[in-house]
């Protein structure tokens, strides 16, 4: 291998990189050595804990590193899954629609049926036209009410497919939209079991699919002339509109295509039931118009996620066989990945996060998984408790069912759960009151990325005995009373107020795009004067490994003429967090004020991620009277490995023996350029005049040798030639010793110093070595150009007997280089080629090559 200076820097530059990489690897993740946290939020658990604390069942950490364990979630309560819709699909089946747009619509229609993400909704399918003849009707059912669950999204997976039927002789080519929204209407209005108090209605919905207008011109129940039946289907409509906001169905027209009449679509969206899943303005009914059918499956889904508070990711497209994806967001809870393959014949495999295959029917690491639709031309996978990340589809056709397009999209909702603390933890009447609230999903993910909840609303409902219900406003926007703006802890304060009495419950409500409450309360109590013990607790935001330890302190106060116990407890734990506090009680002194430190252990088996829980101090003399409560603020990383911990020493281990090879390098390099004869001439003279001249090329001299012989062939002047890989013993040899002096041994003799310029005697024939820089490549005598200029060996004119040879005839020619000639001679080292630029005189006729 060869140094250079180029390789040196190169090599010098590697070893900065090595040394800083490690640092570099951090600036953007934290301090250096400490573990780079996760993309997504954590997990965070709820367990059930001591009275007058918040207890949340369920928990867990989905951990953002997909190869990592998570800890087993318990099974779902349907109540506490989605929250249920009830909706249906209602197809224009008019005959201005050609077959292709019928097909999308179907499409469209399937798409939002498989992917409906509640068990507990239901939805039917209804396809309309007009009634003009005897034997029509102006609506067909193809899909009755049917509950979305395993058995009923396959069976709306197959009876959607009859929308593509249009029966003539039972269906009319007009578009009646009255009894199209009547039909609807009666089917969702009817089979619920009335709702307790308090619980929400289940939303009822129609979407309603066109591409046209009112036309119930030849439809005898309108009327007994067209002029009138026109009117009088539109007056019809009002009527039935009217009747769907009486009994709460929301409408949501979609229309495609050119004919579209946007002030009665718009008047339907404005006539039916103008509720909401939430406060979010985008989810009131409104009217949607897109351009062609190609459009419909896109605008109806997001349509439908608009309508059901939930949310639509778009995924990849592409053509079998091949692998979309997908991502599912860290706050997602439920959802469903929809796949419009169009043709049955196409197989979808599901991936998560892991690289996992999921089970089309089953569990896997507390995820629950249903597919439906395989057999149809749509196919969705439900997942309650999604694995967060990006997620693969695998497609696959066989021969002669690959050609079109599929697109894999996800609809997802968050259900989220408030942790809650309140300071103080059971206030007095009249007494101002702070609320801290931290958000996680029902797998226990604690979200800490304030974007992940971008326009979320938090308000708070207090009510108890003695007093009206109280409502306020929680914000994470760092004005007091909250302390940091993006931490994503909302906060908020209230003031009991003076008449409450006992028990009190505390409702956090969230509303944002695709999030929704868990609607769990939070238990509390008032305080009955002025409490004896007073408690403070503080712990510490740290990062820990499995095992490790967190520490805080309990300040309690008692003005108390008697002792009391203290309870340390551990509410909304992750399970396996194994978690444990030491000490597990403290006796508080009467009337005295004292300051305990108290540890968490973290267990070994603890997942990885934000911890989150909270820790409360309850007074076991006073009916386990909560005094106060604070989060733990924790992540748990895995412990450092061997090289985490010995990075450094290797890294500049190697960075000293790079920096010493660069410099050893470099000391070498130079070396070899100070002996290096390139560019150096050697002319060969007699009596001072010049017969002669050899240029040392890039590359001759290795070693820092140039060996060479001066031929005297027999009625010829002699020349100088290079001969590669000459020794002492067959050549002269130039060198260059480490000091840069030029050294000459001559054939079969000693060495003797030279000095540039100077001649020496070599044999009958003085040589003049002169330095110079590097020559241009294809100059010197290497069989491939000539001695000087542009590769040719050009003989100059000569005084003296050669040039004065008989017969010779002058030519005047151009000649290059000191000691070149004029004109050219072919030979074993190629000399031909341009004449070069300097010239020396012809004396004596011209050198024609043929002698």
């Amino acid at each position: 291998m060869q140094w250079t200076t180029r390789g040196s820097v190169l090599l010098l530059a590697g070893a900065l990189v090595a040394l800083s990489g490690p640092f570099a690897a951090t600036t953007a993740t934290g301090a250096p050595g400490t573990p780079a946290r996760p993309a997504a939020p954590a997990v965070v658990p709820h367990a059930p804990a001591a009275p007058y604390v918040p207890v949340f069942p369920y928990a867990r950490a989905a951990l953002r590193v997909p190869a990592a364990p998570l800890a087993p979630v318990a099974p779902v309560d349907p109540a506490d899954g989605p929250d249920p819709i009830d909706f249906a699909v209602v197809v224009d089946q008019s005959a201005s629609l050609a077959d292709k747009d019928l097909a999308r619509e179907t499409e469209a229609a399937a798409l939002i049926s498989q992917g409906e993400i509640s068990e507990r909704s239901r939805a039917t399918v209804i396809g309309f036209g007009s009634s003009e003849k005897p034997g029509q009707s102006p609506v067909r059912e193809v899909c009755p009410l049917i509950a979305v669950d395993a058995a009923g999204r396959q069976r709306l997976s197959d009876c959607v497919q009859l929308l593509n039927d249009r029966d003539s002789a039972r269906t009319g080519p007009g578009t009646d939209f009255p009894a199209a929204v009547r039909q609807a209407v009666t089917r969702l209005t009817e089979g619920r079991t009335p709702t307790a108090a308090g619980t929400p209605a289940v939303p009822k919905v129609v979407f309603l699919l066109t591409d046209g207008r009112l036309d119930v011109a030849d439809s005898p129940e309108y009327g007994t002339d067209r002029d009138s039946r026109q009117a009088n289907g539109a007056r019809r409509l009002t009527e039935e509109l009217a009747r769907a906001r009486a009994a709460g169905v929301q409408i949501w027209p979609l229309g495609f295509g050119g004919e579209i009449d946007r002030a009665a679509l718009t008047a339907m969206a404005g006539g039916g039931y103008r509720g909401a899943c939430s406060g979010i303005p985008g989810s009131v009914p409104r009217m949607r118009v897109v351009g062609t059918s190609a459009g419909i499956d896109t605008a109806l889904q997001e349509t439908f996620a608009a309508a059901r508070c939930a949310r639509i990711a778009h995924g990849t497209v592409g053509k079998p066989p091949a692998d979309l994806t997908v991502t599912i967001p860290p706050i997602a809870t439920d959802g469903s990945l929809t796949v419009a393959k169009h043709d049955p014949k196409v197989r979808v495999t599901y991936y998560d996060p892991a690289g996992r295959k999921v089970p089309a029917q089953g569990e896997l690491d507390g995820s629950v998984f249903e597919v439906s639709g395989q057999n149809g031309p749509v196919e969705a996978l439900r997942v309650t408790n999604p694995l967060p990340g990006r997620w693969r589809v695998h497609i696959e056709a066989p021969e002669g069912h690959g050609d079109r397009e599929v697109a894999v999209r996800a609809i997802w909702q968050g259900r989220l759960r408030s942790t809650v603390v309140l300071d103080p933890a059971s206030p007095r009447p009249g007494e101002k009151v702070t609320v801290e609230v931290r958000m996680q999903t029902r797998r226990g993910v604690v979200i800490t990325d304030p974007g992940q909840l971008a326009g979320l609303a938090v308000t708070a409902d207090l009510s108890g005995d003695g007093f009206s219900p109280v409502s306020f406003r929680l914000a994470d926007d760092g004005r007091a009373p909250d302390t940091r703006a993006g931490d994503v802890r909302f906060t908020g304060t209230f003031t009991l107020p003076a008449g409450a009495t006992g028990d009190l419950e505390l409702l956090t409500r969230m509303a944002a795009p695709g999030i929704v409450s868990d609607r769990r309360p939070l238990h509390a109590r008032a305080a009955d004067g002025v409490p004896l013990v007073t408690a403070g607790l503080v712990t510490d935001a740290v990062t820990v490994h499995p095992g490790g330890t967190v520490h805080g302190t309990l300040a309690v106060t008692n003005n108390d003429t008697a002792p009391h116990t203290l309870r340390l407890a551990l509410a909304d734990q992750v399970p396996g967090a194994e978690l444990a506090i030491t000490p597990a009680t403290v006796t508080a002194p009467p009337n005295k004020a004292v300051s305990v430190p108290f540890t968490v252990t973290v267990g070994p088996g603890t997942p990885l991620g934000e911890l989150g829980g909270q820790v409360t101090a309850v007074d076991t003399g006073d009916g386990d009277r909560a005094l106060r409560g604070t989060f733990l603020d924790v992540r748990v990383v895995a412990p450092p490995t061997w090289w985490d911990r010995w990075w450094r020493a290797v890294a500049a281990g190697a960075a000293v023996a790079l920096l010493a090879g660069a410099f050893a390098g470099i000391r070498l390099a130079a070396r070899r350029r100070r002996r290096d004869l390139t560019g150096v001439t050697l002319e060969l003279c007699q009596e001072g005049r010049p017969l002669d001249s050899l240029t040392v090329r890039r590359g001759q001299s290795p070693g820092g040798a140039f060996a060479f012989t001066v031929d005297e062939p027999y009625g010829a002047p002699p020349t100088l030639r290079r001969v590669p890989g000459g020794s002492a013993s067959t050549a002269h040899v130039l060198r260059r010793d480490g000091a840069g002096e030029l050294l000459l041994r001559l054939r079969g003799g000693g060495q003797v110093p030279l000095r540039s310029g100077e001649p020496t005697g070599v044999g009958d024939h003085e040589l003049v070595v002169r330095s110079g820089r590097a020559a241009p490549r294809g100059d010197g005598r290497d069989g491939t150009g000539g001695r000087t200029g542009a590769g040719r060996r050009n003989r100059g004119s000569r005084t003296g007997w050669w040039a004065r040879r008989p017969g010779a005839a002058r030519r005047a020619e151009p000649v290059g280089g000191p000691g070149a000639r004029t004109g050219g001679r072919t030979g074993p080292e190629g000399r031909s080629g341009d004449p070069g630029a300097g010239t020396f005189p012809d004396a004596g006729g011209d050198y024609d090559n043929n002698f």
